[in-house]
């Protein structure tokens, strides 16, 4: 990338600047007008000058100019009019100038803004394409979060600079020239002491200002640091929890933030010194004019016109001359932050541009075998992991890789996959170095996946499909307004050097029609079948019914869950567990449910946001007082945090028997031992209102069948549901959208499809009770087929940032089902699966090697295992030890061997 910030703006918007430069020049005239008409009014209309008559008139808009060797040049004549039309002419005038003026600036500040934008666009785009093309070892020195900050927040100012880079000196030394030549031309004495102060602040400001950029490169990078260590902090928060070390990140931090505050607080006290120097030589202009100048006057030499001129004419000036010293430093400050980020985002070993070239026709076919060639591997620090290691494997083979020492097979399947890149020796596709093919080849051709799982921010259909979004292959069809934004949105992304293809579109092929598009039937018949080879459809089928879905797109599945509650509640009563869920009823208190859930009896729209806006209402509360349950519920909340201190008063926050109550959050029970002390022999109305509030929160937490403290009497219950069905005789309006009221016959929106199966609450006595549930409703899923259509909702469910939502198995197994959906010819699998149990190992291996075996015509797979006893699976064993090749061959020929091999391969 180009290092000096001027060249790039002007390489890239040469044309818009030279637009905007001659709109600059063009807005001088009204601007010079403007400063001129005050004297012609002060001195005209106002003073008389040339009106000694009650009858005189004056030319109105007369143009003439006094050209040099041509004499007198006149264009228009003016139009006559008398000394009030004329103070009425002048004054309206200027009115229209400065309108005029004003347009000017509106259109040269729309203008610079929608430039400075598309320019930090292109910055940006640019940083995300180079860190698309970083070689692997920059990762594992660099920190996302940095990464993210540089290009979020760091590079935002070169933004508002490119749009200010070329025509803010323009526009602001035309202003200021205009208003000394105005001055000059007015009196000479007066010019010069303008131009002189003028040359004192542009002289010395910038000079002082020098320490503010040093200091705001120091708060850059103890920023940026602060941005990475705060990442760290975030990924590793179960760590810091487990080993006690809160208090230790928190002096980390207070002295970072120290570290920042030194350096603003130096910066603070520095600007304000360079402000109070620059409004003091702003200031003292003022007065060398009202002394020089009135002294000139009183003399004759000025009459008041002029002086009223020149000082209207030096108030143009300050502004300018401080936004242009404003810009100058800007522009040090800018241009430092660019330095600063193209160096972090430059690399010599970065892929080339050809290397990721988009193709959309059918990729060809690799030849050959896959083969290392004296291959030699090195970690981080340098140490040698492979040495001179060369082998081949054929089309069609099934080979496991073993490792003694357990780096070196690990490194040369990472070799393989261009996780890493080999110190000396290469990989070979047939008679091609693996790094000078193109991703369009090697990323459709060879899936690799290790034990390194990481899922975006959507959807498991996303996530799962997200190796098949090689090309876009057909936009997506929009009409009207659509149509038009789309168009808009290409012309802009090709303006700022974006590509312009439609994220919105159609990107995957049919892998058994490369020339059409896969459409949603076969997406999802390929989805199952990998599910299904990694065991993972019952788990999807689960996240299905703990989805929500929209009633009005998926009918058949809603009206599915209705007619469901019933037939399930009859399968419940023949097994005679009828009371493995408790329904919800109108007129019955649900033991299984917490108190405000009795309360409100519906599924909230919203969430517990919704709950917490409902029960803060002032008609909630007088339902409560009006049925008499203020003190009850009071006195429930006492006496929840008075047994959650007998039980666990000796016990740490994160023990796990500690009940996740809501109100838990964040609080310690020393904290809860406190509020034990603040409200003990008090009633609801004698403590404060954040005790109070505390206190009703603990009690709406509450659930008698989990915790199960004996605190809910009959009479209680009864009032909950007498307080129930008050609560919705008259709910108000604006309560109403945020609670839909459970009923048996209506689909619940707010509710998961399990809740909208279930109706009710699934017991906490029995520990099984959730894996029966599931075990029925899958049952009757497939009577009623629509066993696939919870397994789509379940595909279409949120996995979370990184897909935490998913447990560590789940998102093993997914990882490995996202590799084998592909259709490629070499499959290279690193130890996907560490820390299973062996029986489940047993049959993931051999389930995929069935299914690649099955799916593809003439694949090969390389499998590194963690558990070598399964190695019987495999036609060949290659063996590493000490960063070479110990043995290589038929599983059947190694396990005659004596020795070490033998004990490795049999485990």
């Amino acid at each position: 990338m180009e290092k000096s910030l001027s060249r790039y703006i002007w390489g890239h918007t040469r044309r818009q600047q030279i637009v905007i430069l001659l709109i600059v020049a063009l807005s001088m005239i009204p601007y010079f007008l403007a400063l001129d008409l005050p004297k012609q009014i002060i001195n005209g209309p106002i003073q008389g000058d040339g009106f000694a008559t009650a009858d005189a008139v004056q030319p109105f808009f007369k143009i003439s100019y006094n050209l040099p060797l041509i004499g007198p040049f006149e264009i228009y004549a003016g139009y006559p009019l008398d000394r009030l039309s004329m103070l009425m002419a002048l004054s309206f005038e200027f009115l229209g100038l400065v309108i005029v003026n004003n347009a000017f600036k509106y259109v040269i500040n729309t203008y610079k803004g929608r430039l400075g934008e598309r320019l930090l666009r292109r910055i940006r785009f640019q940083l995300i394409d180079r860190v698309l093309r970083f070689p692997p070892i920059y990762f594992k020195r660099s920190k996302s979060s940095e990464i993210a900050t540089m290009i979020k927040d760091e590079v935002e100012p070169l933004g508002g600079f490119a749009g200010e880079a070329f025509v803010s000196p323009a526009m602001l030394g035309g202003q200021i020239l205009v208003s000394l030549g105005f001055i000059l031309a007015q009196n000479l004495w007066l010019g010069m002491v303008a131009l002189l102060m003028a040359m004192l602040q542009l002289g010395i400001i910038p000079r002082m200002r020098r320490r503010l950029i040093r200091l705001g490169r120091q708060r850059q990078l103890t920023a940026r640091a602060l941005a990475g260590r705060v990442g760290e902090m975030v990924d590793g928060i179960s760590t810091i929890h487990a080993y006690d070390t809160s208090n230790y990140e928190r002096a980390d931090m207070a002295r970072r933030l120290g570290e920042i505050f030194a350096i603003r607080y130096d910066l603070y006290q520095w600007k304000f010194m360079v402000k109070f120097i620059n409004n003091f030589l702003a200031q003292v202009t003022p007065f060398l004019f009202y002394s020089i100048g009135g002294y000139l006057t009183l003399k004759g030499s000025l009459d008041v016109g002029q002086l009223v001129a020149v000082i209207n004419a030096y108030k143009e000036l300050p502004s300018p001359l401080k936004d242009l010293i404003d810009w100058d430093q800007g522009r040090q400050d800018v241009q430092v932050k660019f330095e600063q980020v193209v160096e972090q985002f430059q690399s010599d070993a970065m892929l080339g541009e050809e290397i990721q070239k988009m193709s959309k026709t059918v990729v060809t076919p690799l030849n050959g075998t896959i083969a290392a060639v004296n291959l030699a591997i090195n970690d981080d620090s340098g140490a040698r992991l492979a040495n001179n290691v060369s082998f081949d494997i054929g089309r069609n083979e099934v080979v496991a890789f073993l490792d003694a020492d357990g780096t070196t097979a690990v490194a040369v399947a990472e070799a393989m996959g261009r996780a890493v890149w080999p110190a000396s020796g290469k990989i070979m596709i047939g008679d091609v170095d693996v790094l000078e093919l193109p991703e369009s080849i090697t990323g459709r051709n060879l899936s690799y996946v290790s034990a390194e799982s990481y899922f975006f921010h959507g959807t498991l259909r996303n996530n799962l499909l997200y190796g098949l979004k090689h090309a876009p292959l057909r936009p997506l069809a929009r009409k009207g307004k659509a149509a038009a934004r789309r168009q808009w949105e290409i012309k802009e992304a090709r303006l700022a050097g974006n590509v312009d293809f439609d994220i919105e579109g159609e990107w995957m092929a049919d892998a058994e029609a490369p020339d059409n598009v896969a459409d949603r039937a076969t997406q999802n018949r390929w989805m199952l079948d990998a599910l299904d080879t990694v065991l993972l459809t019952h788990d999807v089928f689960d996240l299905g019914l703990r989805n929500t879905i929209d009633p009005t797109v998926n009918r058949g599945l809603a009206s599915f869950s209705i007619a469901a509650r019933q037939t399930l509640r009859e399968r419940l009563q023949t097994l005679k567990l009828p009371r493995l869920v408790e329904p919800f009823e109108f007129d019955a208190y649900n033991s299984e449910a917490t108190i405000a859930e009795n309360l409100l009896f519906g599924a909230l729209v919203g969430g517990e946001g919704a709950a917490r806006r409902i029960i803060s209402t002032n008609y909630f509360r007088s339902i409560v007082r009006e049925n008499g349950l203020a003190e009850e519920l009071f006195e429930v909340g006492r006496e929840v945090v008075a047994n959650m201190v007998d039980l666990f008063g000796d016990e740490q926050q994160n023990n796990p028997l500690l009940p996740e109550l809501s109100f838990m959050e964040g609080r310690e029970i020393p904290d809860l031992a406190r509020l034990q002390m603040d409200v003990d022999g008090k009633g609801p109305f004698e403590v404060s209102e954040e005790n109070r509030r505390l206190m009703f929160l603990t009690a709406f937490s509450y659930v008698e069948g989990r915790f199960r403290f004996g605190l809910l009497t009959d009479e209680i219950r009864a009032k909950i549901v007498e307080a129930r069905k008050s609560f919705y005789q008259n709910l108000p309006a604006d309560l109403q959208p945020l609670i839909s009221r459970y009923d048996g016959a209506e689909f619940q929106a707010g509710l998961s499809l399990m809740e909208n199966i279930v109706f009710g609450k699934i017991s906490r006595s029995d520990a099984n009770a959730h894996e029966r549930i599931v075990s029925l409703i899958q049952d009757l899923a497939k009577e009623n087929d629509v066993y696939g259509d919870i397994l789509e909702a379940g595909i279409e469910f949120d996995l979370g940032p990184g897909g935490r939502r998913l447990t560590l198995l789940q998102r093993r197994k997914l990882n490995v089902a996202r590799a084998i959906i592909r259709k490629s010819e070499y499959y290279i699998l690193n130890q996907p699966l560490p820390g299973l149990n062996p029986r489940l190992q047993s049959q993931l291996v051999e389930n995929v090697i069935s299914f690649l075996q099955e799916r593809s015509n003439g694949c090969s797979i390389i499998w590194v295992l963690s558990n070598p006893s399964l190695s019987s699976y495999f036609e060949r064993v290659v063996v590493f030890g000490d960063g070479e090749i110990k043995a290589n061959g038929s599983y059947a020929s190694l396990m005659e061997q004596d020795g070490t091999i033998q004990e490795l391969i049999t485990g």
